[in-house]
């Protein structure tokens, strides 16, 4: 693991590490401030995943989303499973986010602007996540393993093939002679 990974990886997941804690420690504020979110987020979950069973109780929903996110950030912090635990986070970012810091509902100028701070510098933040969850530490994704693999495959192909040809060439004429 490069320097580079080794520091940000933490100072990345440290803001995550410190609010599973406060979500954990103050769930039934959180879930009372999150509902209208989890009111609509937990029929789409369960409409696209119906295998999913999801609790309907806000504050079980708001310890699991802190639960994960704790789990998931010393994972990251640790570079254990970076490329998951970055996608865990930035999947539970997105809804605390939209829950934590609706300044489209707020009146009052002022703390319109500290929630619009906020909420874009999550947005920053989830951008740090996506690009910490496809980040393959230098080495090649699977994708291009995939169209490696492919290209190889092609060029065997065409050498046996080629191979093939030339022997049923030498069959032939020693069958002829």
């Amino acid at each position: 693991m490069t320097l580079i990974r080794l520091l940000a990886r933490p100072m990345l997941a440290s803001t995550f590490a410190v609010g599973a804690v406060a979500g954990l420690r103050n769930a039934p504020a959180l879930a009372e401030k999150s509902k209208p979110v989890i009111d609509k987020l937990v029929p789409a979950v369960e409409q696209a995943a119906p295998q999913v069973s999801l609790p309907k109780d806000p504050v079980t929903l708001v310890r699991l989303n802190a639960a994960a996110q704790l789990v998931a950030a010393v994972s990251l912090a640790r570079g254990r499973a970076p490329r998951l635990s970055s996608a865990v986070l930035a999947a539970s970012l997105a809804p605390t986010t939209v829950a934590g810091h609706a300044f489209w509902e707020e009146s009052d100028p002022e703390a319109k602007q500290e929630q619009m701070f906020h909420f874009f510098k999550n947005l920053s933040i989830l951008g740090g996540l996506v690009l910490a969850a496809v980040d393959t530490a230098g080495q090649p994704g699977v994708v291009y393993r995939a169209q490696s693999a492919g290209q190889t495959a092609r060029r065997e192909a065409k050498h046996l093939a080629r191979e093939t040809r030339l022997q049923a060439k030498l069959a032939a004429k020693s069958v002829a002679s």
